[in-house]
């Protein structure tokens, strides 16, 4: 049996994306902002459940030396079905496919996500001796 989701090496439209974060809890962002972001991702995900998009992720960066995964969500109505499992995989086999060995790759990591997120193999920063921070405008 077809499963009814799908998944493609994308970014989503401005609206889609805005829409998706909202949807999924995490903060709106400005459409002008999203416009700019969009087209400088390093890598992006739209997972989709019969066409329509309810999922995304991207990876950010300097293509080189530093990269950030951001915006991953799943539509609270499809969540615990390993959906953000799959987008996660997604994006960290992009990374082992592309980024040199050596580049530091982060996340902020909101609740209980960490604990997919460390499925995958991420670690508190903290514990390196280093703490994540951020600039709070």
């Amino acid at each position: 049996m077809r499963s009814p989701y799908s998944l493609c090496a994308d970014v989503p439209s401005v609206e889609v994306f805005r829409r998706l974060r909202v949807d999924a809890g995490l903060s709106d962002k400005a459409p002008e902002a999203v416009a700019l972001a969009l087209p400088n991702a390093w890598y992006g995900v739209v997972l989709y459940h019969e066409n329509e998009p309810i999922g995304m992720g991207r990876i950010i960066g300097d293509g080189g030396t530093a990269f950030q995964v951001v915006d991953m969500c799943v539509h609270p109505a499809h969540q615990g079905r390993g959906l953000g499992k799959r987008i996660m995989a997604a994006l960290i086999e992009e990374l082992e496919r592309r980024a040199p060995a050596t580049a530091y790759v982060s996340l902020i990591a909101d609740g209980p996500a960490r604990f997919l997120y460390e499925k995958f193999g991420f670690a508190d920063t903290a514990a390196h001796g280093s703490i994540g921070m951020y600039l709070d405008r």
